[in-house]
């Protein structure tokens, strides 16, 4: 959670490099992202080449409210957890204030946090420390051959990996021109892997407040089917950020056909999303049993989360103002009763998202053709 970006796909990383060094941690955190790219793929080319059909236009008038009700139940989850006293509270509303009102920018929020943490957690520590976490027993073996941190290493690493990172980059601005699409998103969603901390939920804003309101690579309606395509997926949730990407190559071709930019798009956009979380898992895996301890950082990462919630708190208004009341401007009642179905059933009876997910494009293909 200390790092940026996707931290499930880190955690695989940080297994795999456990288990078998740089090849383990290469194995793992590769084929915990790889099959869903495939499948989320071909659902995205569904979605832009058959989208306007009625039925499949019809499950996704369901999947939208269901969509709303995700990211409300996830504000209520996470709020739980990390609202713990009025400091916390009070930083998650100024951070809602500061993105909602004054269209502050995410990494500004991010960082503003963390250096209120790090500075509270000297002045004020009860207010802004985590509860602590017990420390893991590691084995000595294990401890002994792995944790050997040394500038060299970390200079072959960086080097390493950053060449890696940026060589897509590089073609595409080569052959592409750094004014197409696909470069375009190669770069920006480069700086979101470096600035969005929190998981999915905290980078969607972000991505949101850019890539529909800046870039304008997709709209608000189909940002939310692309994350309801990712809810039904397997993997990572963050692979909304992959038919982001794709839908703005799609929308955006430049002098590709619309397939060709829209699979190059989609293609930056992951490599772009999960490739750095190798760079920072093998920089700062020897140093983990060290910063165990570290309460400055921790209460660093305590205030980044409490604003993260104001920040998703952003996300599920925006979402909402979308759903609830559409291009029409009335409300949308059937929206409405399937949000708030969806939204109880999930924190009152523990309703699991991918049952969710279909019953609600169910409600949405019986509604619009039964009804």
């Amino acid at each position: 959670m200390l790092l940026p970006g996707p931290e499930a796909q880190q955690l695989a990383i940080y297994i795999g490099w456990l288990l078998h060094k740089t090849r383990g941690g290469i194995a793992a955190g590769a084929l915990f992202v790889i099959p869903s790219v495939f499948v989320l793929w071909a659902l995205s080319y569904v979605y832009v080449a058959f989208g306007n059909i009625p039925w499949i236009a019809a499950i996704f008038y369901g999947l939208k409210p269901a969509v709303l009700a995700i990211v409300a139940a996830a504000v209520i989850r996470i709020g739980s957890k990390v609202l713990r006293n009025a400091a916390m509270w009070s930083l998650a509303l100024a951070a809602f204030i500061a993105i909602y009102f004054f269209r502050a920018p995410f990494p500004l929020i991010v960082i503003s946090a963390g250096v209120l943490g790090f500075i509270g957690g000297k002045i004020a520590p009860d207010f802004f420390h985590s509860e602590n976490v017990e420390s893991a027993e590691v084995d000595p073996i294990n401890a002994e051959v792995y944790a050997k941190p040394s500038l060299l290493r970390a200079l072959k690493i960086s080097a390493t990996w950053i060449v890696i990172w940026a060589m897509p980059l590089v073609l595409a601005g080569i052959f592409l021109g750094r004014q197409h699409t696909v470069f375009l998103e190669g770069i920006f969603f480069s700086k979101a892997a470096v600035v969005t901390f929190g998981g999915a939920y905290a980078v969607l804003p972000y991505v949101s407040q850019q890539a529909v309101e800046n870039y304008h690579w997709l709209g608000p309606g189909q940002m939310l089917d692309g994350l309801g395509l990712a809810e039904t997926t397997p993997g990572p949730l963050i692979m909304v950020l992959q038919f982001v990407g794709f839908v703005g190559g799609w929308n955006h071709p430049g002098h590709l056909p619309p397939l060709v930019s829209a699979t190059l798009g989609a293609l930056v956009t992951t490599w772009t999303t999960f490739v750095p979380c190798f760079l920072w898992v093998f920089l700062g895996a020897p140093y983990v049993e060290k910063l165990r301890d570290a309460k400055q950082l921790t209460a660093a990462l305590s205030t980044v989360t409490a604003a993260v919630v104001g920040v998703i708190l952003n996300l599920a208004v925006w979402f909402g103002l979308h759903v609830i009341f559409p291009a029409t401007g009335k409300v949308d009642w059937f929206a409405v009763a399937i949000c708030l179905v969806a939204f109880i059933g999930m924190l009152r009876w523990k309703w699991s998202v991918i049952p969710v997910v279909f019953g609600s494009g169910l409600a949405g293909l019986i509604f619009k053709f039964l009804l």
